[in-house]
């Protein structure tokens, strides 16, 4: 009979299989290998170099392919063997257990002095987000996000990890012991990770591989409106300059739309003299280039020439004048 809460799959060690997928990829070897010896290495009186193992944790997470790295943290059990190597894959007696739970919130201020745990903490709360009305059971709608937001947290204080060998339940090393008049957001906090079905569901929809289309990531949709947290990053896709997301691509369109793509965006009114000619856009090799209308290229109206019609009439004028000076004289 199968322990409860334990996913039903084909018969095997998903877990097992996904450590020698792991082992099979030079990558993904390369790094589990980094954050293994320090996450094992005893220094002294058994205690491992906590900090060291994290950064390698995180640079295991950071850079190995979601199929490898996932495959061995998310991957699906039909039995004890198997969940009990989930649960260790990130070397819980280093990375994540302690001799004494700390109460969560004052782990989870911890947490907010640290910048890299801070933003990832935000990504976790925001891309995992349960929504009982959702088909997925997340608000965002998106289990990639939830996973990599879940993932991004392995290698700081705040490390989550399975609970136990019988369920898909995870937690932080904390609990809400001591917590006063704050016990029930303590528990409210706690609950996010434990109770969460929007994590749950994106953990057993990529190991089950039921629901492909709804893990993998979706492509970024350009919007005029700032987002609140980082996550969305793609995985091992880096970061452009800050604000670039949600720039106004304007390489599609002629040299003077630029100027009306930046009206769009500020709501501001602006003159037709600023655009860009189309020979000063040629010079300037702007043409065909991923370029954005500036402040620099609206501080002033570009230098326009004498027009050959205009140089014959103060031609004529000046003539003219010298003559009759010439007759008066």
């Amino acid at each position: 009979m199968l322990t409860t809460g334990v996913e039903h799959v084909p018969k095997g060690n998903n877990c097992l299989d996904a450590a020698k997928a792991c082992n099979l990829d030079d990558t993904c070897k390369k790094y589990r290998s980094a954050y293994i010896t320090p996450c094992t290495t005893s220094m002294s009186n058994e205690v491992c170099n906590r900090r060291k193992c994290h950064k390698a944790l995180r640079q295991f997470f950071d850079k190995v392919p979601a199929k490898h790295s996932y495959g061995m943290l998310f991957c699906s059990c039909r039995d004890i063997a198997c969940t009990e190597r989930r649960r260790q894959t990130i070397v819980p007696v280093c990375s994540y257990e302690e001799r004494e739970k700390p109460n969560c919130l004052t782990l989870q201020d911890s947490c907010k002095t640290n910048y890299i745990c801070r933003s990832r903490l935000a990504d976790f709360f925001t891309n995992c987000q349960p929504e009982s009305r959702s088909a997925s059971s997340c608000l965002k709608e998106n289990y990639a996000d939830c996973l990599l937001a879940y993932s991004g947290l392995i290698g700081t204080v705040m490390t989550p990890n399975y609970i136990d060998s019988s369920s898909l339940s995870v937690a932080p090393w904390c609990d809400c012991n001591n917590s006063g008049n704050d016990l029930e957001e303590c528990f409210k906090f706690l609950n996010f990770f434990k109770d969460n079905t929007c994590l749950k569901n994106a953990i057993q929809a990529f190991g089950n591989g039921s629901d492909v289309t709804v893990w993998q990531p979706a492509l970024p949709v350009q919007t005029t409106t700032a987002t609140t947290t980082t996550a969305f990053r793609v995985k091992n896709k880096p970061l452009g300059p800050a604000g670039s997301e949600n720039e106004i691509p304007t390489h599609v369109l002629p040299p003077c739309a630029n100027l009306q793509a930046q009206k769009l965006k500020s709501n501001v009114s602006g003159s037709t003299h600023l655009c860009l000619s189309d020979r000063d856009y040629e010079k300037n090799g702007l043409a065909g280039a991923s370029s954005h209308i500036t402040t620099k290229s609206m501080a002033a109206p570009p230098t326009c020439g004498l027009s050959p019609l205009l140089v014959l009439v103060v031609t004529a004028l000046s003539t003219f004048l010298s003559l009759s000076l010439a007759e008066t004289s």
